[in-house]
């Protein structure tokens, strides 16, 4: 018993001296210098209040583990660096938002190259502009998807590079109350919402891939940014949508990919701001149950050049008194389903595309029914609607100038 007593407590002791080394090596260091870590262990929570780098080798086998309790790296002053490092074990409260690193109230920070798991959150923001947060591998406690912390946390923080990041089994990749980021080339899957903004506005969302998350991008409460280039796969599930635009204004949305989603597109009282519009263009929206669907006051989006095709339902608008899908602007899109003509060979349609809601598609807004999407019962009742509809048809959309072939919108392949 005194043996065991005894080892418990050199290994404690030699925790703490491996922790009090590379605190003590910190303090120590000059502001500005590097600290070039070999590869090993080093234990313990750490803080930087001084402009610092600390990078280790480029296969990451320098290892920063935490005690288990709070955040791991702390990051107290600008022009700090973290390169090549691994870092793990954080605690795991929320309220105290306990996490791989901290970053507040700094300028000109970059983590590039690191190694994050086994930590509640991975990076968190607060108050951070023009930073760098490259190329890291992230993942959450192994934790089930609501009790998992955030990979990216950027809170009140403008101007910041967030790009070539990998982002796997973490909760949610937030931003929030900042402006003018791009968040660019990351790749995220099996978390909630892949990248979920609130109050923010001016941000560059570019060529990120997200798959077999609940969302892939949603805006809420935001204006002037812009998302293209995105491929968003299989957002499944009762909450399952690629891009989401909730009380959203003046955005671009263009040459996106939403394929294999519950809704490619959800579109919520967008544009909000009355004088505005939402660009929506060159999106290829593609084997949904739902392309893009409408809920509550969603008009003046211009809805142009897209590719529909392979949807269950191209359109949805679920408000049973007034459709305000008609209300938005539609032109030069293809429609798989389109059964017109083109005479003069220009390649659009001699009449325009119109798709109708009829009252006796009732399992159009009903869950339940939507189970049997794509039954022979289903597509016989589709079918039967459209020869002989039992109530005069609601217009949901008229596009003027459908295209009639695919290829002519088509920019990329679909691998």
């Amino acid at each position: 018993m005194r043996k065991a007593a005894w080892m418990a407590m050199m290994g404690m002791t030699m925790a703490m001296a491996q922790t009090n080394v590379l605190q003590s090596a910190i303090d120590k260091a000059a502001s500005g210098s590097k600290l070039e870590l070999p590869a090993g262990e080093y234990h313990g929570n750490i803080v930087i209040k001084k402009p610092l780098i600390i990078q280790g080798p480029a296969d990451q086998s320098a290892k920063i583990i935490g005690d288990g309790k709070g955040t791991v790296i702390k990051i107290r002053s600008s022009y700090v660096t973290l390169k090549d490092l691994t870092i793990l074990h954080s605690g795991a409260e929320h309220e105290r938002v306990d996490a791989a690193v901290s970053i507040k109230q700094a300028e000109h920070v970059t983590v590039d190259h690191c190694h994050i798991d086994d930590t509640l959150f991975g990076i968190d923001m607060e108050q951070v502009n023009h930073s760098q947060i490259t190329r890291n591998w992230i993942r959450s406690k192994p934790f089930s998807l609501g009790l998992r912390g955030d990979a990216v946390r950027v809170w009140y923080s403008n101007d910041n590079n967030l790009s070539g990041n990998h982002i796997t089994q973490s909760r949610d990749f937030v931003v929030w109350y900042s402006h003018g980021n791009t968040i660019a080339h990351n790749f995220g899957a099996y978390s909630r919402y892949s990248l979920h903004f609130m109050y923010a506005g001016k941000n560059d969302v570019l060529y990120n891939t997200y798959e077999h998350n609940s969302v892939g991008i949603f805006f809420m409460y935001s204006q002037d940014s812009v998302a293209i280039g995105n491929v968003i796969k299989s957002s499944l599930g009762t909450t399952g949508l690629g891009i989401g635009l909730k009380d959203a204004s003046n955005f671009t949305l263009k040459d996106n990919t939403m394929i294999y989603c519950a809704r490619g597109l959800y579109i919520d009282r967008s544009p909000f701001q009355p004088d505005m519009n939402n660009t929506i263009e060159h999106n290829r929206i593609l084997y949904n149950a739902e392309g893009i669907h409408f809920h509550s006051l969603s008009i003046s989006n211009n809805i142009v050049g897209n590719i529909f095709k392979g949807n269950i339902e191209h359109v949805v608008d679920d408000d049973k008194v007034t459709l305000h899908s008609i209300q938005n602007m539609w032109d030069g899109n293809y429609w798989d389903d389109y059964e017109g003509f083109d005479k003069n060979g220009d390649g659009i349609g001699d009449t325009p595309y119109r798709l109708f809601y009829y009252a006796d598609k009732i399992w159009l807004l009903n869950p339940n029914i939507k189970f049997f999407y794509a039954s022979p019962v289903i597509s016989i009742m589709n079918f039967l609607s459209r020869l002989a509809p039992i109530s005069q048809p609601v217009e949901l959309l008229e596009d003027k100038h459908p295209v009639m072939f695919e290829k002519d919108l088509e920019k990329g392949v679909i691998q």
